[in-house]
C-alpha cells in the first residue's frame, strides 16, 4: 500500500523539487500513521456493514454516522500528532512564513542588476567601430534566441525570470526599431522556452530551437535587407545544477547519452545523464558526434552563414554562462562585433541596448578563457563519468542499506594541477609547449572599450612585508568610460622545483566613469605572502607550507591576463619560510592537510623541463585508475552508510559534558558575546540530548527552535541567484548569474549587490542565504559554472567577500559554498573521489573561500560543505578541511552545513558532526540519520560543539539583531490547525447532533404513537 501511495504521491512532488527517494522515505517514515488511519477506515465501515445486523432498524444510521464521525474526529486528531510532531519543521517554516519583498527593496534590487548588466556585459570584439550604433538604427536580430534569452541557470540556483527585461524589450527601450517579419518567423517556430525542469535536476532538455535554414525565405530576407543593412545574431546556451553541459550531443540526440544502466545497474536515483535534445529539422542532426553543447548546432552555423551572406555588419550577442567555442567569430568578416552577455537575471539585459547604442561604454572583462577547441583543454580528459569497477560488495551493500544511493563509486582526477585557466596558457607559451595565438581566443581578463586609456605604474616600494604602488589610469579618447586595473605577478621558477605559473593575477580595481582627459589613481598595498606558493610535494619545506622562493618578483598591470602595459620588480634576497612560523594572516601554521590521501597515484601537469609530462598527465585515467586500492576501499566502506559504527570512532578519554542543566540562559542574551567566552558553556549545559540531535539533523532551510534554551525558529534559503526559497514558496528579484558580476571586475559593485540581494531577504525575515558559490570554473563544461564566478580564485575571492559583506549589512549570514573541489555535477553525490594535488586545492580551489573567512567584516557567517570526496575522506566528514584548514587557520567562527542531504550511502550525520560539519541539510529523513550513540561522551561532545556554531551565527544575525514584528505572537500554523480543528469540531460533532436529535424525536414520537394505541 505504501509503495502505491509513494507512486501516486512521486509526481507531484518532483515538481516541487523533492526527489523520489525522499518520498519514499517520508512515507516509510509515517507509514505507522498511514496504516493506523486505514486501519481505523477499516474499523469504521465494518462498524457501519456490521450495524445492519446486529443493530435494530432505525437506529442503524445513528451507529453508522457515529463510526464516520468518530473516524473524522481521530483523523483530525492523528493529523495534528503528525503535524505537530514528525512533520513539524518540515510544515511550520511553510505555514509560519509572513514573508513577502517590499516595492521598495525590489525597485533598488532592479536598479542595481541594470548596473550589473552595464558594467558586466564585455565587448570582446569591435572591429572598425562597428559599436556603438545611432541610437535610432535600424536593426534586423537573427537567432531564436533573441525572443528567448537566458536570464539565469537552473537547480537551486534558478529564480523567476518571467518578469525580466528581454532583448527586444531592451533594444526598442534604447530607441532601435527591429524588424517584426523575423521576430513573429521565431515566434511561430516556437512561442517559448521549455522551462517546466527550471528546478529539476535529474532531468535536462538540452534542445536548441532554431528554425532550420529554409526558414529564412526569399521574401523574409529581401524584406529584411530593405529593412536594414545591420543584422544581430543571438545565441545562447543555458546550464545548471545536477548536470553538466554534455560533450557528444549526437549520443544525446540519438539516445545512447544516459549510461544508467551501464554503470549504475538502471538506478533510478542515478541522474546525471538524463536528457534529451529535439533536432531542429528531420533531414539532419543538430549535431555531429562527438560535437559538444559548447558549439554551434549545424542548425545555427547555417543560421549564421545565411545571415552573414546577406548583410555586411553583423553583430553577434553570446547570452551563454559557459565559455563557449567562439573561433568562428572570426571566420566572418562581416562580423564586426561581439558582446558576452552571460545571464542577466531581472533587468541586467536592459544595459544591452545602452552598449548598442553607446549610452553606455562597456567596461566588463572575460572571467575565462575563450579557446578555440575545448578538446585541447589541459583538464578535457579528466572531467565527468569515471566509476570503480571493483567495489560491488560495497555496491551490494549500500543499495541494500540506502535506497538513495546511486549506484556507483566514482573518482575524478584533478590532473592539470595549478595550470588551471589562463595560467596553463600563459606559463605553457612561454615554456614554448604551445602557440598562444593558435590556442587562446579571448585572454582571461580581456575587455574592450568605446575609447582608449592608458595605465602607468608609479611610487612603486618595497615594505617589507608588502609592496605598494599606484596606478594612474588616463581617457585618451573622446568617450567618457571605466577602465579596468588588472595586477599580475610573475615569482622566479626553478626547473623541477615548486609548481609555479608565469602569470598570477594578485589584486584589480575599477576606475569610476572618467571623462575624456580625465586621470584617476588608484592604490594598491599587497602582502608578499599571497604571492608565496605552497610547497606541497616538500621540496624545500618538512610537511608542506607556503614558501616565498628568492629571486625576482615581477609585478605587472595588463589589459589582460596576456598583454603587459608596465611592470615593476622587487627581489627576494632569500627564501621565505611560512611552514615555520606562519603567515601573518594565519592562526596556526598552515602545513600539509590533505596530501597524504588526496593526491593519489595520479600523475599531475608539471612545468619541469617545459611540460615534458604533458601527454602523459593530461591522457584518459588507465585501466588500473579504475581499480580501487584495498586501503581507500577499506576506508570508504568503513564510512559508509552500510558499515558505519559510531563506536569506532569514540575516545574513552572523552568525559560526558553536562546537559538538561537549569542555569537561567536564553541565547538572545548571546548577541555579540565573544566566542571564546566561557559563558556559553553555562547555555549549552541547559541542552537536552535529544534538542542536540534535532538541531544537528533538521538544518533543511532553518534552524529548530531549542526550548531550553529559548531559541526561536530561523530561517535560511537558496539562493545564488537571490531569493528562491521553493521551500516556503517565496521569491525575490531575480539576480544575475554569478559569471555576469564577475564580468564587472568591481569589488564596490559587487558589495552594492550584496546589500540589495540582502535587503529582500531581511524583508522576509530570512537572514541565511544558500550563497555564494565560489567554486571554480575548472572546466568549460561545469553544469553550475552560472553559479561560480571564474577560473581564477582571486578574482572570484574579491567578488564573493564583497557581496558576502554586503550581505551582512542587512543581518544576513552568507553560506559560502560548496567547501570544496564541488567543480563538476557528473557524480557529485555518487561517492565521488576527488583527487588533487594540495597545492592547486590551496591555491586556486580553496582561494575565494580563505579570501572571504579572512576578511569579513561581520560576525555571523556561515559555511556550506560539498557533496563530494577529498580523497577518499567525505569533505562533509574531513576534520582536516573543516577544522584545521578552515577553524584553526583560517579563524573561522560559525556553522557549517552539508549541502542537501540525500543519504547518497556516506552521509551520516553522526560522521559528519564529528568532524566539523555542525548540521544537515534536511529533515531527519534518512536512517543515516538516526543518532544512537547517545551514551558516547565524544558524539555528544560534538554536537554541542555544533550547537554552539550554530548559535553563535544565529545570535549574531538579524534574527536577534533586527526586532521581529510579530514576535510574541501567536504563530500561524497554531492558529490554523486551531482553526481547522475547530472547523472540523463544529461540523462534525454538529452533524452528529443533528442526527441525535431526528433520531431522538423519531423515537418519541414512536413511543407516543404505541402509548396512544
Amino acid at each position: 500500500m505504501l509503495n502505491m501511495l509513494v507512486k501516486l504521491l512521486t509526481p507531484i512532488f518532483e515538481g516541487m523539487g523533492v526527489s523520489p527517494t525522499d518520498v519514499q522515505t517520508y512515507v516509510e517514515m509515517l507509514g505507522g500513521y498511514i496504516y493506523a488511519i486505514v486501519g481505523l477506515l477499516a474499523v469504521a465501515m465494518i462498524v457501519m456493514v456490521a450495524a445492519h445486523w446486529f443493530v435494530k432498524k432505525g437506529t442503524r444510521h445513528v451507529v453508522r454516522w457515529g463510526a464516520g464521525v468518530a473516524w473524522v474526529l481521530t483523523v483530525t486528531v492523528l493529523a495534528n500528532v503528525i503535524c505537530f510532531g514528525p512533520m513539524y519543521n518540515n510544515l511550520a517554516p511553510i505555514l509560519n512564513t509572513r514573508a513577502s519583498v517590499s516595492e521598495e527593496s525590489a525597485a533598488r534590487s532592479l536598479e542595481i542588476i541594470e548596473e550589473v548588466g552595464a558594467e558586466g556585459m564585455a565587448l570582446v570584439k569591435n572591429e572598425d567601430h562597428a559599436l556603438p550604433l545611432a541610437a535610432d538604427s535600424k536593426l534586423n536580430v537573427f537567432g531564436w534566441a533573441s525572443t528567448n534569452p537566458i536570464y539565469g541557470g537552473t537547480g537551486s540556483g534558478s529564480s523567476d525570470s518571467a518578469s525580466a527585461v528581454d532583448i527586444l524589450t531592451s533594444l526598442s527601450e534604447a530607441g532601435f526599431q527591429v524588424n517584426q517579419d523575423i521576430i513573429d518567423m521565431y515566434t511561430e517556430y516556437k512561442s517559448s522556452r521549455d522551462s517546466a525542469g527550471a528546478t529539476n535536476v535529474a532531468y535536462t532538455d538540452w534542445s536548441l530551437p532554431e528554425p532550420p535554414v529554409e526558414n529564412y525565405t526569399d521574401e523574409l530576407m529581401d524584406g529584411a535587407k530593405e529593412f536594414s543593412d545591420r543584422a544581430m545574431i543571438v545565441i545562447s546556451r543555458s546550464g545548471g545544477e545536477g548536470q553538466d553541459a554534455p560533450m557528444d550531443m549526437n549520443a544525446v540526440i540519438n539516445g545512447t547519452y544516459d549510461v544508467r544502466d551501464e554503470v549504475a545497474n538502471g538506478n533510478d536515483s542515478y541522474t546525471y545523464f538524463g536528457c534529451s535534445y529535439t533536432n531542429n529539422s528531420e533531414d539532419y542532426d543538430d549535431f555531429d558526434p562527438g560535437e559538444s553543447y559548447l558549439q554551434l548546432s549545424n542548425t545555427e552555423e547555417a543560421m549564421i552563414e545565411k545571415v552573414c551572406s546577406e548583410f555586411e555588419d553583423v553583430v553577434v550577442v553570446v547570452n551563454a554562462n559557459n565559455a563557449m567555442e567562439l573561433g568562428w567569430v572570426n571566420e566572418y568578416d562581416q562580423i564586426g562585433a561581439v558582446i558576452l552577455a552571460p545571464g542577466t537575471g531581472a533587468s541586467g539585459m536592459a544595459a544591452l541596448g545602452d552598449i548598442l547604442n553607446g549610452t553606455v561604454n562597456p567596461s566588463g572583462r572575460t572571467v575565462d578563457t575563450y579557446v578555440y577547441d575545448l578538446t585541447q583543454t589541459p583538464y578535457y580528459n579528466n572531467i565527468g563519468n569515471f566509476t570503480y569497477n571493483n567495489v560491488t560488495d560495497l555496491q551490494a551493500a549500500l543499495t541494500e542499506t540506502d535506497p538513495a544511493y546511486q549506484g556507483v563509486v566514482s573518482f575524478v582526477n584533478y590532473v592539470e594541477g595549478i595550470y588551471v585557466g589562463y595560467k596553463f596558457y600563459e606559463t605553457a607559451a612561454e615554456e614554448g609547449l604551445i602557440d598562444y595565438d593558435e590556442h587562446v581566443l579571448f585572454p582571461f581578463g580581456y575587455g574592450l572599450s568605446y575609447t582608449e586609456f592608458t595605465q602607468e605604474m608609479e611610487n612603486f616600494k618595497d615594505n617589507g612585508d608588502t609592496i605598494s604602488f599606484d596606478v594612474t589610469v588616463t581617457n585618451n579618447g573622446d568617450t567618457a568610460g571605466k577602465d579596468v586595473v588588472e595586477v599580475y605577478y610573475t615569482p622566479p621558477y626553478n626547473n623541477g622545483g615548486i609548481e609555479k605559473a608565469s602569470v598570477n593575477l594578485i589584486e584589480f580595481g575599477k576606475t569610476e566613469v572618467l571623462e575624456p582627459g580625465a586621470s584617476e589613481s588608484i592604490s594598491f598595498e599587497i602582502a608578499k605572502e599571497d604571492m608565496a606558493s605552497y610547497d606541497s610535494g616538500a621540496v624545500k619545506t618538512e610537511n608542506g607550507g607556503y614558501i616565498l622562493e628568492a629571486g625576482d618578483y615581477a609585478v605587472s598591470i595588463r589589459s589582460d591576463a596576456h598583454t603587459v602595459l608596465d611592470e615593476e620588480t622587487f627581489t627576494v634576497d632569500e627564501d621565505l619560510d611560512y611552514s615555520r612560523e606562519g603567515r601573518k594572516s594565519d592562526g596556526i601554521v598552515a602545513e600539509n592537510q590533505f596530501q597524504e590521501y588526496s593526491a593519489g597515484s595520479v600523475s599531475y601537469l608539471s612545468r619541469t623541463d617545459g611540460f615534458a609530462n604533458y601527454e602523459e598527465a593530461t591522457k584518459p585515467p588507465s585501466e588500473d585508475m579504475y581499480v580501487m586500492d584495498d586501503d581507500t576501499l577499506e576506508k570508504v566502506t568503513a564510512k559508509s552508510v552500510a558499515h558505519y559504527d559510531s563506536t569506532q570512532y569514540d575516545d574513552p578519554d572523552d568525559v560526558m559534558p553536562a546537559t538538561g542543566a537549569d542555569n537561567g540562559r536564553t541565547l538572545s542574551e548571546y548577541v555579540g558575546v565573544d566566542y571564546e567566552d566561557p559563558s556559553w558553556d553555562e547555555l549549552l549545559d541547559q541542552l537536552t540530548v535529544e534538542e542536540m540531535i534535532n538541531t544537528v539533523n533538521l538544518g533543511g532551510f532553518q534552524t529548530v527552535a531549542v526550548d531550553s534554551v529559548g531559541k526561536m525558529l530561523t530561517m535560511d534559503s537558496d539562493g545564488t541567484s537571490g531569493l528562491n526559497d521553493w521551500y516556503i514558496g517565496v521569491y525575490g528579484t531575480a539576480y544575475p548569474t554569478e559569471v555576469l558580476i564577475a564580468q564587472t571586475w568591481n569589488k564596490d559593485l559587487a558589495y552594492r549587490v550584496g546589500q540589495t540581494e540582502g535587503a529582500e531577504y531581511a524583508d522576509c525575515r530570512i537572514f541565511g542565504t544558500y550563497s555564494p558559490a565560489m567554486n571554480t570554473h575548472r572546466s568549460a563544461f561545469c553544469g553550475r559554472n552560472f553559479e561560480y564566478y571564474a577560473e581564477d580564485g582571486v578574482l572570484g575571492g574579491h567578488i564573493a567577500l564583497n557581496i558576502v559583506n554586503g550581505l551582512q549589512t542587512e543581518g544576513v549570514y552568507a553560506f559560502i559554498k560548496h567547501f570544496v573541489l564541488n567543480d563538476q555535477e557528473t557524480n557529485r553525490c555518487a561517492l565521488l573521489l576527488t583527487y588533487s594535488d594540495e597545492q592547486p586545492i590551496r591555491e586556486i580551489y580553496m582561494k575565494p573561500f580563505e579570501m572571504s573567512v579572512k576578511n569579513f567584516e561581520g560576525q555571523s557567517l556561515a559555511v556550506m560543505s560539498s557533496f563530494n570526496f577529498i580523497g577518499h575522506v567525505a569533505a562533509g566528514a574531513n576534520p582536516n578541511l573543516l577544522n584545521t584548514v578552515l577553524r584553526e587557520e583560517w579563524g573561522f567562527q560559525g556553522m557549517v552545513l552539508s549541502d542537501w542531504n540525500g543519504s547518497y550511502g556516506y552521509q551520516n550525520t553522526d560522521d559528519f558532526v564529528r568532524n566539523g560539519n555542525d548540521a544537515m541539510l534536511g529533515f531527519m529523513q534518512h536512517e543515516s540519520n538516526q543518532i544512537t550513540n547517545t551514551d558516547s561522551a565524544t558524539l555528544v561532545s560534538a554536537m554541542r560543539q555544533a550547537c554552539k556554531n550554530i548559535f553563535y551565527t544565529v545570535v549574531n544575525s538579524g534574527n536577534y539583531t533586527i526586532p521581529d514584528p510579530n514576535a510574541g505572537k501567536m504563530d500561524n500554523m497554531t492558529k490554523m490547525f486551531i482553526g481547522i480543528d475547530a472547523g472540523v469540531a463544529v461540523v462534525a460533532l454538529g452533524a452528529m447532533a443533528a442526527v441525535l436529535i431526528r433520531w431522538n424525536r423519531k423515537r418519541k414520537s414512536e413511543i407516543k404513537v404505541v402509548v396512544e394505541k
